[in-house]
């Protein structure tokens, strides 16, 4: 293998925190009078920020409304929750089949490993605690951590720069096409993951070294 880091998304990419997304949506949706959206209606929205997930679902782009259902979010579910909110998030987080396999792969040799994740990082991070794997990252970089999310690649450019690491060698995989602009912008090579909701002719338009249907069959693309 000719790449010296592989970095990914988390959302769909990694891991599953629907449970707890589609708390958070029907709770926000809900304190501000709306229908709460079904399980797959959020599932569109994964990989989006709050605020565009909100948009996409309502049609509503007022930024106040907007920054109301993040405010919720943030106190049900997210970094501001406490209690069984929050246990839901990080608790009923789950890795895809493979994931650990992979990334312990990677370690092993010598390759290095990030998330860029529109996601928190201390999030990001308290999942990845609560699974006994920390260890199996080299680096978290979480949408709290940058200005600009996804597609701007200013996050895997962080990524790249405190790793130390050329953007040539590099893989980014993520579920999106919002991660394969991403990887576009930041000029490193892409592997699309069909984990999530993006189906596979989505990824047409961009260039991608890659598209594998699970965790499992990258890590054999790799020759790992």
């Amino acid at each position: 293998m000719n790449y010296q880091g592989v970095f990914f998304d988390f959302d769909y990419t990694l891991g599953d925190s629907t449970p707890a997304i589609t708390q958070g949506y029907r709770l926000g949706f809900q304190a501000l009078g709306l229908a709460p959206p079904t399980m797959d209606q959020v599932r569109t929205t994964i990989g989006l920020t709050l605020e565009d997930g909100y948009s996409l679902l309502t049609g509503d782009h007022d930024p106040g409304r907007q920054q109301a259902f993040h405010k919720s979010f943030q106190h049900t579910v997210g970094v501001k929750a406490e209690g069984p909110g929050r246990e839901l998030m990080i608790q009923g987080t789950t890795l895809f089949p493979g994931a650990a396999e992979l990334l312990q792969a990677l370690r092993d040799a010598g390759v290095r490993t990030a998330v860029v994740s529109t996601k928190p990082g201390i999030t990001i991070r308290q999942i990845f605690e609560h699974q006994g794997r920390a260890d199996l990252l080299d680096l978290v970089v979480g949408g709290d951590e940058v200005s600009h999310a996804k597609p701007n690649p200013q996050g895997l450019r962080l990524a790249l720069e405190r790793l130390g690491l050329a953007a040539e060698r590099v893989l980014f995989c993520g579920d999106t096409v919002i991660d394969a602009a991403t990887a576009q912008a930041g000029r490193c090579d892409f592997c699309a993951i069909l984990n999530g909701a993006t189906p596979a002719d989505a990824f047409a338009r961009f260039p991608c070294v890659h598209i594998a249907p699970n965790l499992s069959r990258l890590r054999e693309w790799l020759g790992l």
